[in-house]
């Protein structure tokens, strides 16, 4: 913005003086991961200050801009990124729908090779496997939030035989909020107990 004053110095071979001395080494591994521990997935936000000394400003993952502002070097122009308020398309009439896209729709047609057109995203190498993994929990998380803010609509208070075995086996003292992983939900126990046996 114009009214910030603002100064970009890259000095490749060069390193902040009181910065650890492996910081800015060049990654060793070809492969990247993400480890999401317990619930901690609430807080994957962005939170900025403006240089005149505003007030803090949360941009959440679900914000248009959320992708543009962790990844300005793929989306320098900064393009919106995934939304809650996207809309589907008929893809025989080209109409909107009143279906709202998911994340996973979203990228799913973000990281989509096409012909004769050039997916610039999938030139960043390393930069682009670490948007993939941060994508996928994106991904996961609203799927899991689903879960957990729909267990009604998914009829988990049926399992019968999961209350039995709280109320006879399991300490009631000790037991948490209770959410029930339906076996749609790839990974789930009741998805791996109704995957066909190997033979």
């Amino acid at each position: 913005m114009h009214s910030d004053d603002h100064k970009i110095i890259i000095r490749a071979d060069k390193r902040p003086s009181g910065s650890h001395e492996r910081q800015f080494n060049a990654p060793t591994f070809n492969e990247v991961a993400v480890v999401i521990v317990a619930e901690n997935v609430a807080s994957r936000d962005i939170v900025l200050k403006r240089r005149d000394g505003g007030q803090l400003q949360r941009v959440y993952e679900t914000h248009r801009s959320y992708d543009a502002l962790q990844y300005p070097l793929m989306f320098c122009r900064g393009e919106d990124g995934y939304h809650l308020n996207i809309k589907m398309f008929n893809p025989m009439t080209g109409e909107e729908t009143n279906k709202n896209a998911s994340s996973m729709n979203f990228y799913a047609y973000r990281l989509m090779i096409r012909q004769d057109v050039d997916n610039h995203l999938l030139r960043y190498r390393r930069l682009f496997q670490k948007y993939c993994v941060d994508m996928y929990v994106k991904v996961e998380t609203e799927q899991l939030n689903f879960i957990r803010f729909n267990q009604s609509k998914l009829r988990s208070d049926e399992y019968i035989h999961l209350r039995y075995a709280i109320a006879t086996e399991g300490d009631a003292a000790n037991i948490g909020r209770l959410t029930i992983l339906p076996a749609t939900h790839i990974g789930s126990p009741r998805h791996m107990l109704n995957m066909p046996k190997m033979r």
